[in-house]
């Protein structure tokens, strides 16, 4: 299965509690930090979330 790489780019600050609860649910903490993710319709759902914070790359299976 495919991964997805997930890097924290503009800050939440001035944002909804929901979105910021979202991007520490998908484990981000500090700007400029990357995760990687299995491509799961849940993933994806919550990177659409804070798509307009996040930058994300798919990464290739090992």
């Amino acid at each position: 299965m495919a991964k997805l790489r997930i890097t924290y780019t503009k800050s939440a600050i001035g944002y909804s509690e929901r979105q910021k609860r979202t991007i520490e649910a998908l484990g981000l903490r500090k700007l400029h930090h990357s995760v990687e993710h299995e491509d799961t319709p849940v993933i994806r759902g919550m990177v659409n979330k804070v798509s307009h914070l996040v930058r994300v790359e798919e990464v290739a299976a090992e």
